[in-house]
């Protein structure tokens, strides 16, 4: 099993969230406990020999590296399509 950890900015975006949105993400994030890459996930390249993923979560995505030796699934950011990627 992973720990999922938030960056300062990821969480910051999420406590701008009405409640039911923020749950629904949240949610989304949690499974990625059991299985940091599931199906829908997208290779986006690499950073430092980390991996780094795109998760879609509805309208939002969310970028995320995977700390392999330390079971970390770090989330880098979370926003709006055209958003996430600047």
């Amino acid at each position: 099993m992973y720990n999922v950890e938030l960056s300062e900015r990821a969480q910051e975006f999420l406590n701008k969230l009405d409640g039911h949105l923020k749950e629904r993400i949240e949610n989304s994030l949690r499974r990625l406990k059991e299985n940091p890459i599931p199906s829908g996930v997208k290779f986006i390249g690499r950073d430092k020999g980390e991996k780094i993923f795109r998760y879609r979560i509805g309208d939002y995505r969310a970028l995320y590296k995977i700390k392999d030796k330390e079971r970390i699934v770090l989330v880098a950011k979370i926003d709006k399509r055209p958003k996430v990627y600047d």
